[in-house]
Protein backbone atom coordinates (compact mmCIF):
# COMPACT_ATOMS: atom_id res chain seq x y z
CA UNK A 1 0.00 0.00 0.00
CA UNK A 2 1.47 3.54 -0.71
CA UNK A 3 2.04 6.30 1.79
CA UNK A 4 -1.57 8.30 0.50
CA UNK A 5 -3.01 5.36 0.90
CA UNK A 6 -2.04 4.69 4.59
CA UNK A 7 -2.33 7.81 5.64
CA UNK A 8 -5.81 7.76 4.33
CA UNK A 9 -6.44 4.88 5.91
CA UNK A 10 -5.35 6.25 9.40
CA UNK A 11 -7.99 9.14 8.65
CA UNK A 12 -10.38 6.70 8.53
CA UNK A 13 -9.79 4.78 10.92
CA UNK A 14 -9.81 7.90 13.39
CA UNK A 15 -12.80 8.85 12.25
CA UNK A 16 -15.01 5.49 12.78
CA UNK A 17 -12.85 5.46 16.56
CA UNK A 18 -14.61 8.90 17.50
CA UNK A 19 -17.32 8.29 16.10
CA UNK A 20 -18.15 4.66 17.11
CA UNK A 21 -21.29 2.57 15.45
CA UNK A 22 -22.15 0.25 13.14
CA UNK A 23 -20.13 2.09 10.18
CA UNK A 24 -16.58 1.25 9.91
CA UNK A 25 -14.06 1.57 6.94
CA UNK A 26 -10.28 1.38 6.36
CA UNK A 27 -8.34 1.29 3.04
CA UNK A 28 -7.23 -2.37 2.71
CA UNK A 29 -5.69 -5.34 -0.07
CA UNK A 30 -7.40 -7.78 -1.25
CA UNK A 31 -5.86 -11.28 -1.91
CA UNK A 32 -4.92 -10.13 -5.18
CA UNK A 33 -2.86 -7.38 -4.12
CA UNK A 34 -5.40 -4.69 -5.25
CA UNK A 35 -5.77 -1.81 -3.27
CA UNK A 36 -9.68 -0.50 -2.54
CA UNK A 37 -11.27 1.48 -0.18
CA UNK A 38 -12.96 -0.73 2.30
CA UNK A 39 -16.06 0.34 4.07
CA UNK A 40 -18.96 -2.30 6.36
CA UNK A 41 -21.89 -1.67 8.08
CA UNK A 42 -21.81 -3.92 10.86
CA UNK A 43 -25.43 -5.69 11.08
CA UNK A 44 -24.71 -6.87 14.96
CA UNK A 45 -24.06 -3.76 16.26
CA UNK A 46 -27.74 -2.26 16.98
CA UNK A 47 -28.96 -4.30 14.18
CA UNK A 48 -26.50 -1.90 11.79
CA UNK A 49 -29.03 1.34 12.21
CA UNK A 50 -27.25 3.96 10.55
CA UNK A 51 -26.95 7.02 13.11
CA UNK A 52 -25.62 9.94 11.76
CA UNK A 53 -22.43 9.15 13.03
CA UNK A 54 -22.28 5.61 11.04
CA UNK A 55 -23.31 7.57 8.01
CA UNK A 56 -20.67 10.34 8.35
CA UNK A 57 -18.08 7.01 8.05
CA UNK A 58 -19.70 6.53 5.06
CA UNK A 59 -19.74 9.21 3.13
CA UNK A 60 -16.24 10.07 4.14
CA UNK A 61 -15.19 6.38 2.73
CA UNK A 62 -17.00 7.46 -0.53
CA UNK A 63 -15.24 10.79 -0.64
CA UNK A 64 -11.67 9.18 0.15
CA UNK A 65 -12.33 6.40 -3.04
CA UNK A 66 -13.37 9.21 -4.82
CA UNK A 67 -10.66 11.71 -4.59
CA UNK A 68 -7.49 9.29 -4.52
CA UNK A 69 -9.01 7.29 -7.55
CA UNK A 70 -10.05 3.75 -5.73
CA UNK A 71 -12.51 1.36 -6.15
CA UNK A 72 -14.90 1.39 -3.22
CA UNK A 73 -16.19 -1.78 -1.79
CA UNK A 74 -18.93 -1.52 0.65
CA UNK A 75 -20.62 -4.57 3.05
CA UNK A 76 -24.04 -3.91 4.39
CA UNK A 77 -26.33 -5.08 6.88
CA UNK A 78 -28.33 -2.83 7.81
CA UNK A 79 -31.92 -2.68 9.82
CA UNK A 80 -32.42 1.29 8.94
CA UNK A 81 -31.95 4.78 9.56
CA UNK A 82 -31.94 4.94 13.89
CA UNK A 83 -35.15 5.53 14.90
CA UNK A 84 -33.49 7.18 18.46
CA UNK A 85 -31.76 9.84 16.36
CA UNK A 86 -34.66 11.10 14.30
CA UNK A 87 -34.05 13.77 11.85
CA UNK A 88 -30.15 13.51 12.66
CA UNK A 89 -29.91 10.67 10.67
CA UNK A 90 -32.18 11.22 7.93
CA UNK A 91 -30.24 13.87 7.31
CA UNK A 92 -26.46 12.10 7.94
CA UNK A 93 -28.25 9.17 5.52
CA UNK A 94 -28.50 11.80 2.95
CA UNK A 95 -24.80 12.63 3.00
CA UNK A 96 -23.97 9.38 2.49
CA UNK A 97 -26.34 8.75 -0.54
CA UNK A 98 -24.78 12.34 -1.88
CA UNK A 99 -21.31 11.18 -1.43
CA UNK A 100 -21.70 7.86 -3.08
CA UNK A 101 -23.76 9.52 -5.79
CA UNK A 102 -20.78 11.09 -6.60
CA UNK A 103 -18.39 8.25 -6.70
CA UNK A 104 -20.92 7.25 -9.89
CA UNK A 105 -18.50 7.66 -12.90
CA UNK A 106 -15.41 8.10 -11.08
CA UNK A 107 -14.59 4.56 -9.46
CA UNK A 108 -16.04 1.27 -9.40
CA UNK A 109 -18.49 0.81 -6.62
CA UNK A 110 -19.70 -2.53 -5.55
CA UNK A 111 -22.16 -3.47 -2.66
CA UNK A 112 -21.97 -6.51 -0.36
CA UNK A 113 -25.53 -7.11 1.04
CA UNK A 114 -24.78 -9.80 3.67
CA UNK A 115 -27.63 -9.27 6.16
CA UNK A 116 -30.77 -7.07 6.22
CA UNK A 117 -30.53 -4.12 3.86
CA UNK A 118 -33.99 -2.16 4.56
CA UNK A 119 -35.14 1.44 3.80
CA UNK A 120 -32.58 3.83 2.92
CA UNK A 121 -29.50 1.51 2.96
CA UNK A 122 -31.70 -0.37 0.64
CA UNK A 123 -31.61 2.49 -1.71
CA UNK A 124 -27.53 3.09 -0.77
CA UNK A 125 -26.72 -0.39 -2.67
CA UNK A 126 -28.64 0.52 -5.32
CA UNK A 127 -26.55 3.18 -6.43
CA UNK A 128 -23.61 0.89 -6.65
CA UNK A 129 -22.46 -0.47 -10.12
CA UNK A 130 -22.23 -3.87 -8.65
CA UNK A 131 -24.63 -5.95 -5.44
CA UNK A 132 -23.15 -9.13 -4.29
CA UNK A 133 -26.03 -10.88 -2.03
CA UNK A 134 -25.54 -13.60 0.22
CA UNK A 135 -27.91 -16.47 0.82
CA UNK A 136 -29.10 -15.10 3.88
CA UNK A 137 -29.77 -11.65 2.95
CA UNK A 138 -32.80 -9.50 1.71
CA UNK A 139 -33.17 -5.75 0.83
CA UNK A 140 -36.25 -4.06 -0.03
CA UNK A 141 -37.74 -0.33 0.83
CA UNK A 142 -40.50 -1.16 1.76
CA UNK A 143 -41.21 -4.20 3.94
CA UNK A 144 -43.51 -6.93 4.29
CA UNK A 145 -45.84 -5.67 7.10
CA UNK A 146 -46.22 -2.34 5.52
CA UNK A 147 -46.97 -3.90 1.86
CA UNK A 148 -49.73 -5.68 4.11
CA UNK A 149 -51.39 -3.07 5.76
CA UNK A 150 -51.02 -0.77 2.33
CA UNK A 151 -51.87 -3.89 -0.23
CA UNK A 152 -53.74 -6.23 1.53
CA UNK A 153 -51.29 -9.25 0.50
CA UNK A 154 -49.13 -11.20 3.13
CA UNK A 155 -45.79 -11.64 1.83
CA UNK A 156 -42.51 -12.99 3.76
CA UNK A 157 -39.32 -11.56 3.59
CA UNK A 158 -37.56 -13.78 1.13
CA UNK A 159 -40.62 -13.27 -1.62
CA UNK A 160 -40.57 -9.45 -0.98
CA UNK A 161 -36.64 -9.02 -1.35
CA UNK A 162 -34.54 -12.04 -0.75
CA UNK A 163 -31.44 -13.06 -3.16
CA UNK A 164 -33.20 -14.77 -5.59
CA UNK A 165 -36.06 -11.98 -5.96
CA UNK A 166 -33.43 -10.04 -6.79
CA UNK A 167 -31.53 -11.68 -8.88
CA UNK A 168 -34.48 -12.82 -11.16
CA UNK A 169 -37.09 -10.05 -11.36
CA UNK A 170 -35.50 -6.20 -9.75
CA UNK A 171 -31.88 -6.79 -11.45
CA UNK A 172 -30.54 -5.40 -8.04
CA UNK A 173 -28.57 -8.32 -7.49
CA UNK A 174 -25.22 -8.63 -9.67
CA UNK A 175 -25.00 -12.35 -8.47
CA UNK A 176 -25.75 -14.53 -5.29
CA UNK A 177 -23.00 -16.19 -3.13
CA UNK A 178 -23.09 -18.67 -0.44
CA UNK A 179 -21.39 -15.90 2.37
CA UNK A 180 -18.84 -12.99 2.50
CA UNK A 181 -15.90 -14.99 2.13
CA UNK A 182 -17.22 -16.23 -1.71
CA UNK A 183 -18.02 -12.36 -2.25
CA UNK A 184 -15.35 -10.95 -1.18
CA UNK A 185 -13.79 -13.74 -3.63
CA UNK A 186 -15.68 -12.67 -6.47
CA UNK A 187 -15.00 -9.04 -6.05
CA UNK A 188 -11.69 -9.69 -6.31
CA UNK A 189 -12.38 -11.33 -10.17
CA UNK A 190 -14.39 -8.54 -11.01
CA UNK A 191 -11.67 -6.23 -10.37
CA UNK A 192 -9.41 -7.93 -12.23
CA UNK A 193 -11.34 -6.55 -15.34
CA UNK A 194 -11.71 -3.24 -13.97
CA UNK A 195 -9.56 -0.23 -13.86
CA UNK A 196 -9.29 2.02 -10.40
CA UNK A 197 -10.62 4.76 -11.81
CA UNK A 198 -11.84 6.51 -14.75
CA UNK A 199 -8.37 8.16 -14.90
CA UNK A 200 -6.81 5.01 -15.90
CA UNK A 201 -6.97 2.15 -18.37
CA UNK A 202 -7.78 -1.76 -16.50
CA UNK A 203 -4.91 -3.57 -16.23
CA UNK A 204 -2.94 -5.88 -19.10
CA UNK A 205 -3.78 -9.32 -18.57
CA UNK A 206 -1.07 -11.65 -20.13
CA UNK A 207 -2.78 -14.82 -21.87
CA UNK A 208 -1.00 -17.35 -23.85
CA UNK A 209 -4.05 -17.50 -26.32
CA UNK A 210 -2.95 -16.27 -30.04
CA UNK A 211 -4.49 -13.62 -30.95
CA UNK A 212 -5.19 -14.95 -34.79
CA UNK A 213 -6.30 -17.97 -32.95
CA UNK A 214 -9.05 -19.99 -35.13
CA UNK A 215 -12.28 -19.74 -34.03
CA UNK A 216 -14.00 -22.36 -36.10
CA UNK A 217 -16.51 -23.45 -33.64
CA UNK A 218 -18.11 -20.43 -33.59
CA UNK A 219 -20.03 -20.96 -36.61
CA UNK A 220 -20.58 -24.51 -35.80
CA UNK A 221 -23.14 -23.48 -33.03
CA UNK A 222 -25.14 -21.89 -35.77
CA UNK A 223 -28.14 -24.41 -36.21
CA UNK A 224 -29.37 -25.28 -39.72
CA UNK A 225 -32.41 -23.11 -39.53
CA UNK A 226 -33.11 -19.67 -38.78
CA UNK A 227 -35.43 -20.41 -35.87
CA UNK A 228 -33.34 -22.99 -34.30
CA UNK A 229 -31.50 -22.04 -30.91
CA UNK A 230 -28.36 -22.35 -29.53
CA UNK A 231 -26.31 -21.00 -26.40
CA UNK A 232 -24.34 -17.57 -27.11
CA UNK A 233 -22.18 -17.76 -24.02
CA UNK A 234 -20.26 -20.99 -26.37
CA UNK A 235 -19.73 -18.34 -29.15
CA UNK A 236 -17.99 -16.40 -26.36
CA UNK A 237 -16.49 -18.67 -24.55
CA UNK A 238 -14.92 -19.63 -28.32
CA UNK A 239 -13.94 -15.88 -28.76
CA UNK A 240 -12.07 -14.89 -25.78
CA UNK A 241 -8.83 -15.22 -23.86
CA UNK A 242 -8.90 -18.85 -22.59
CA UNK A 243 -12.57 -19.01 -22.80
CA UNK A 244 -13.26 -17.45 -19.67
CA UNK A 245 -15.48 -14.56 -19.32
CA UNK A 246 -17.15 -12.89 -16.31
CA UNK A 247 -21.35 -13.08 -16.79
CA UNK A 248 -23.32 -10.57 -14.81
CA UNK A 249 -26.85 -10.60 -13.50
CA UNK A 250 -26.62 -14.02 -15.33
CA UNK A 251 -30.21 -14.58 -14.07
CA UNK A 252 -31.82 -11.08 -14.76
CA UNK A 253 -32.86 -10.49 -18.10
CA UNK A 254 -31.92 -14.13 -19.63
CA UNK A 255 -32.91 -12.98 -23.01
CA UNK A 256 -29.37 -10.69 -23.51
CA UNK A 257 -25.86 -11.60 -21.94
CA UNK A 258 -23.66 -8.92 -20.56
CA UNK A 259 -19.93 -10.41 -19.62
CA UNK A 260 -16.62 -8.98 -19.06
CA UNK A 261 -13.50 -11.00 -20.46
CA UNK A 262 -10.04 -10.49 -21.92
CA UNK A 263 -9.49 -10.56 -25.77
CA UNK A 264 -5.32 -10.06 -26.84
CA UNK A 265 -5.28 -9.28 -22.92
CA UNK A 266 -7.11 -6.32 -22.87
CA UNK A 267 -10.59 -6.31 -21.27
CA UNK A 268 -13.33 -6.36 -23.43
CA UNK A 269 -17.33 -5.99 -22.30
CA UNK A 270 -19.48 -7.92 -24.69
CA UNK A 271 -23.41 -7.30 -24.59
CA UNK A 272 -24.98 -10.92 -26.38
CA UNK A 273 -28.76 -11.56 -27.84
CA UNK A 274 -29.62 -14.70 -26.23
CA UNK A 275 -31.51 -16.91 -28.43
CA UNK A 276 -32.23 -19.93 -25.87
CA UNK A 277 -34.26 -17.11 -24.28
CA UNK A 278 -37.43 -15.39 -26.01
CA UNK A 279 -35.56 -16.37 -29.21
CA UNK A 280 -33.00 -13.36 -28.26
CA UNK A 281 -35.80 -10.09 -28.31
CA UNK A 282 -35.29 -7.37 -26.56
CA UNK A 283 -37.79 -6.29 -23.96
CA UNK A 284 -37.62 -3.75 -20.73
CA UNK A 285 -35.44 -5.38 -18.50
CA UNK A 286 -32.80 -6.73 -21.43
CA UNK A 287 -33.02 -3.27 -22.39
CA UNK A 288 -32.13 -1.49 -19.20
CA UNK A 289 -29.37 -4.48 -18.43
CA UNK A 290 -27.89 -3.58 -21.36
CA UNK A 291 -27.95 -0.19 -21.36
CA UNK A 292 -26.14 -0.07 -17.44
CA UNK A 293 -23.82 -1.96 -18.44
CA UNK A 294 -22.90 -0.19 -22.35
CA UNK A 295 -22.70 3.36 -19.65
CA UNK A 296 -20.91 0.82 -17.15
CA UNK A 297 -17.75 0.45 -19.57
CA UNK A 298 -18.07 3.69 -21.57
CA UNK A 299 -17.26 5.50 -18.17
CA UNK A 300 -14.20 2.79 -17.50
CA UNK A 301 -12.57 2.88 -20.83
CA UNK A 302 -13.72 -0.55 -21.20
CA UNK A 303 -13.89 -1.11 -24.97
CA UNK A 304 -17.45 -3.06 -25.85
CA UNK A 305 -18.04 -5.41 -28.14
CA UNK A 306 -21.48 -6.08 -29.26
CA UNK A 307 -22.85 -9.64 -30.45
CA UNK A 308 -26.10 -9.41 -32.40
CA UNK A 309 -28.73 -12.26 -32.95
CA UNK A 310 -32.31 -10.93 -32.52
CA UNK A 311 -35.37 -10.49 -34.44
CA UNK A 312 -36.46 -7.60 -32.81
CA UNK A 313 -38.28 -6.41 -30.08
CA UNK A 314 -40.90 -8.11 -28.14
CA UNK A 315 -44.38 -7.21 -29.04
CA UNK A 316 -47.11 -7.24 -26.30
CA UNK A 317 -49.67 -3.96 -25.05
CA UNK A 318 -48.59 -4.92 -21.52
CA UNK A 319 -44.63 -4.16 -22.60
CA UNK A 320 -45.84 -1.12 -24.60
CA UNK A 321 -47.73 0.14 -21.42
CA UNK A 322 -44.84 -0.32 -19.53
CA UNK A 323 -42.85 2.13 -21.38
CA UNK A 324 -40.79 0.19 -23.89
CA UNK A 325 -40.44 3.16 -25.75
CA UNK A 326 -38.48 4.88 -22.81
CA UNK A 327 -36.31 1.64 -21.95
CA UNK A 328 -35.54 0.78 -25.56
CA UNK A 329 -34.35 4.65 -26.18
CA UNK A 330 -31.82 3.74 -22.83
CA UNK A 331 -30.21 1.49 -25.02
CA UNK A 332 -29.63 3.18 -28.08
CA UNK A 333 -28.96 6.53 -25.52
CA UNK A 334 -25.97 3.82 -23.99
CA UNK A 335 -24.32 3.41 -27.78
CA UNK A 336 -25.24 6.91 -28.65
CA UNK A 337 -23.24 8.71 -25.72
CA UNK A 338 -20.45 5.86 -25.88
CA UNK A 339 -16.64 6.73 -27.43
CA UNK A 340 -14.87 4.06 -25.93
CA UNK A 341 -13.62 1.90 -28.96
CA UNK A 342 -16.59 -0.24 -30.27
CA UNK A 343 -17.45 -3.53 -32.64
CA UNK A 344 -20.39 -4.69 -33.36
CA UNK A 345 -20.46 -8.62 -35.02
CA UNK A 346 -23.92 -9.82 -36.89
CA UNK A 347 -23.86 -13.40 -35.92
CA UNK A 348 -27.52 -14.27 -37.51
CA UNK A 349 -30.40 -12.25 -37.26
CA UNK A 350 -30.99 -8.34 -37.01
CA UNK A 351 -34.39 -7.12 -37.78
CA UNK A 352 -35.79 -3.72 -37.55
CA UNK A 353 -35.38 -1.23 -34.57
CA UNK A 354 -33.69 -4.34 -32.64
CA UNK A 355 -31.19 -4.06 -35.44
CA UNK A 356 -30.31 0.03 -34.73
CA UNK A 357 -30.43 -0.28 -30.66
CA UNK A 358 -27.73 -3.39 -30.81
CA UNK A 359 -24.77 -0.73 -31.92
CA UNK A 360 -25.47 -0.87 -35.45
CA UNK A 361 -22.88 1.04 -37.77
CA UNK A 362 -24.66 4.22 -37.92
CA UNK A 363 -25.03 4.55 -34.45
CA UNK A 364 -21.11 4.99 -34.40
CA UNK A 365 -20.03 1.95 -33.83
CA UNK A 366 -15.82 1.85 -34.83
CA UNK A 367 -16.00 -1.80 -36.79
CA UNK A 368 -19.53 -3.51 -37.86
CA UNK A 369 -18.66 -7.18 -38.96
CA UNK A 370 -21.07 -9.71 -40.45
CA UNK A 371 -20.88 -13.58 -40.72
CA UNK A 372 -22.30 -15.36 -44.25
CA UNK A 373 -25.36 -16.41 -42.82
CA UNK A 374 -26.11 -13.05 -41.30
CA UNK A 375 -29.82 -11.80 -41.74
CA UNK A 376 -30.36 -7.94 -41.81
CA UNK A 377 -33.68 -6.32 -42.78
CA UNK A 378 -36.80 -4.62 -41.07
CA UNK A 379 -38.28 -8.03 -40.57
CA UNK A 380 -37.87 -11.54 -41.34
CA UNK A 381 -39.77 -13.17 -44.65
CA UNK A 382 -42.74 -14.12 -42.63
CA UNK A 383 -43.09 -11.15 -41.46
CA UNK A 384 -43.08 -9.03 -44.63
CA UNK A 385 -45.52 -12.00 -46.26
CA UNK A 386 -48.03 -11.26 -43.77
CA UNK A 387 -48.36 -7.82 -44.39
CA UNK A 388 -47.14 -7.18 -48.25
CA UNK A 389 -48.95 -10.55 -49.15
CA UNK A 390 -51.89 -10.37 -47.13
CA UNK A 391 -54.20 -11.86 -49.67
CA UNK A 392 -51.56 -14.01 -51.42
CA UNK A 393 -51.94 -18.00 -52.17
CA UNK A 394 -49.92 -20.02 -49.99
CA UNK A 395 -48.04 -20.55 -53.22
CA UNK A 396 -47.66 -17.09 -53.74
CA UNK A 397 -46.79 -16.53 -50.41
CA UNK A 398 -44.06 -18.93 -50.52
CA UNK A 399 -42.53 -17.31 -53.96
CA UNK A 400 -42.16 -14.10 -52.13
CA UNK A 401 -40.96 -15.11 -49.09
CA UNK A 402 -38.10 -17.14 -51.19
CA UNK A 403 -37.38 -13.98 -53.68
CA UNK A 404 -37.57 -11.82 -50.43
CA UNK A 405 -34.82 -14.11 -48.46
CA UNK A 406 -32.68 -14.41 -50.96
CA UNK A 407 -32.79 -10.97 -52.38
CA UNK A 408 -32.53 -9.07 -49.02
CA UNK A 409 -31.87 -11.66 -46.17
CA UNK A 410 -27.78 -11.30 -46.80
CA UNK A 411 -25.33 -9.20 -45.21
CA UNK A 412 -23.82 -8.54 -48.60
CA UNK A 413 -26.80 -5.67 -49.46
CA UNK A 414 -25.49 -3.92 -46.31
CA UNK A 415 -22.34 -4.23 -46.83
CA UNK A 416 -22.36 -2.93 -50.17
CA UNK A 417 -24.26 0.44 -48.58
CA UNK A 418 -21.50 0.50 -46.91
CA UNK A 419 -23.88 -0.50 -43.26
CA UNK A 420 -21.39 -3.35 -42.71
CA UNK A 421 -17.09 -3.11 -42.96
CA UNK A 422 -17.22 -6.64 -44.12
CA UNK A 423 -18.27 -9.87 -44.75
CA UNK A 424 -15.90 -12.20 -42.60
CA UNK A 425 -15.68 -16.14 -42.16
CA UNK A 426 -16.58 -16.99 -38.45
CA UNK A 427 -12.98 -18.53 -38.14
CA UNK A 428 -11.73 -15.68 -38.43
CA UNK A 429 -14.03 -13.76 -36.07
CA UNK A 430 -11.53 -13.73 -33.12
CA UNK A 431 -8.50 -12.68 -35.27
CA UNK A 432 -10.64 -9.27 -36.31
CA UNK A 433 -11.51 -8.39 -33.28
CA UNK A 434 -7.79 -8.60 -31.48
CA UNK A 435 -6.75 -6.72 -34.61
CA UNK A 436 -9.58 -3.98 -34.69
CA UNK A 437 -9.10 -3.89 -30.20
CA UNK A 438 -5.41 -3.17 -30.78
CA UNK A 439 -5.77 -0.53 -33.41
CA UNK A 440 -8.54 1.22 -31.29
CA UNK A 441 -6.52 1.46 -28.40
CA UNK A 442 -6.02 5.00 -28.61
CA UNK A 443 -9.18 6.09 -30.43
CA UNK A 444 -10.05 9.45 -28.43
CA UNK A 445 -13.44 11.63 -29.00
CA UNK A 446 -13.83 14.79 -28.05
CA UNK A 447 -17.01 15.18 -25.72
CA UNK A 448 -19.84 17.41 -26.36
CA UNK A 449 -19.82 20.56 -23.91
CA UNK A 450 -22.48 20.38 -22.02
CA UNK A 451 -23.50 20.23 -18.13
CA UNK A 452 -24.57 16.57 -18.27
CA UNK A 453 -26.82 14.35 -20.80
CA UNK A 454 -30.49 13.73 -19.94
CA UNK A 455 -30.80 9.90 -20.26
CA UNK A 456 -34.32 8.31 -21.06
CA UNK A 457 -34.53 7.11 -17.22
Amino acid sequence: MSDTGTTFGRVLLELQHKVPGAASADIRELPSGRTIVWLEVDGSHHKGALSAAASQVIATAAETARTKGLPLVGQFASSGADILEGIAALHGWGRAAKALADCSGVVPTINIVSGPAVSGPALLIGLADFVVMTEDSYAFVSGPTMVEEFTGIAVTTDELGGPAAHARQSGAATIVVTDTAAALDWVDALLAFLPDSVDSLPAFSASGDPDDRSTPEAGGLMPETSTGSYDVRDVIASLVDDGYHLELRQRWATNVVTTLATMGGHTVGIVANQPLSLAGTLDIPASQKAARFVSFCDAFNIPILTLVDTPGFYPGKDLEWRGMIRHGAQLVFAYGRATVPRICVILRKSYGGAYIVMDSKKMGNDLCLAWPGAELAVMGAGQAAAILQRRATDEERAAFEADYTARLLNPYVAAERGYVDAVIDPADTRREICAALHMLRDKRERLVSRKHDNSPL
